[in-house]
C-alpha cells in the first residue's frame, strides 16, 4: 500500500494552519529544496540498484518536519514528538515518521547505506542539518550552532550533540557515494527560486 502524502498545496495550508513562523517557514523551504536536490541527484546518478525515496514524500516531509516548531518554542514540548503525532492525525502517518526522526535518527543502518539504500527519513535528517536558518551551510558549521546554541554549557548535553552529528557526518559519507557531487556543492546547485513560495 502506497503512504498518503500531502501536496505541497495541502502542506502549505497546513504551515499556515499551524502558524509557523516566518523564519522556521524559511528554513523548512530550505531544507525541502536541499532534500529534493539530494532525492533526484541520486535518481539522475543512477549508482544505486535500492529504489529511491519518493520524491513527493522527501518533500513533503521536509517542509513539514518542523510543523510543531512554533508550538513548542517555549520548551514544554519535543517538537519533532508532537510533529509526528500532528502529522499522523491528518492522516499522514509516514511523514510523521520523517517528522519524528529529522532530530535524531532512530535505528542507522550502515550496511544498508553502503549499498545505496536511503529512506525518505534520511534524506530529511541529512537536509535539515545543512540548514542553519535559511542557509545551506557545512555539518561542521551547523554543529557548532547547535552546540552554542543547545548545548547550554553542559558537557553531556554537548557529547549527546556530537555523537548525533558524528552519525549525520557518516551518512554524508555514505549519501555521497551515489552522488555526482560534493557536500560542498550543495549550497551552489539549489535554485533561489522555489516552487513552494508562500
Amino acid at each position: 500500500m502506497l503512504p498518503a502524502i500531502p501536496s505541497i498545496n495541502q502542506c502549505l495550508d497546513f504551515i499556515e494552519h499551524f502558524k509557523m513562523l516566518d523564519n522556521i517557514r524559511a528554513h523548512s523551504f530550505k531544507v525541502a529544496r536541499v532534500a529534493e536536490l539530494l532525492v533526484d541527484g541520486l535518481a539522475e546518478a543512477g549508482r544505486s540498484a535500492a529504489p529511491h525515496p519518493s520524491k513527493e514524500l522527501v518533500i513533503a516531509g521536509a517542509l513539514l518536519h518542523d510543523i510543531a516548531k512554533t508550538e513548542c518554542l517555549n520548551g514544554k514540548c519535543r517538537h519533532d514528538v508532537l510533529g509526528q503525532e500532528l502529522c499522523t492525525s491528518l492522516g499522514f502517518p509516514e511523514i510523521g515518521e520523517i517528522v519524528k526522526e529529522h532530530v535524531i535518527l532512530k535505528e542507522f543502518t550502515g550496511e544498508l547505506y553502503q549499498n545505496g539504500q536511503f529512506e525518505a527519513k534520511e534524506i530529511v535528517y541529512y537536509a535539515d542539518k545543512r540548514v542553519r536558518h535559511d542557509e545551506v551551510v557545512s555539518l561542521k558549521s551547523r554543529l557548532q550552532y547547535i552546540i552554542d546554541r543547545y548545548g547550554n554549557n553542559e558537557p553531556k548535553r554537548e557529547d549527546h550533540i556530537r555523537m548525533n552529528f558524528k552519525q549525520c557526518q557518516d551518512l554524508e559519507i555514505y549519501l555521497f557515494t551515489f552522488l555526482d557531487f560534493t557536500p560542498g556543492q550543495v549550497a551552489q546547485l539549489i535554485s533561489k527560486e522555489l516552487f513552494y513560495k508562500v
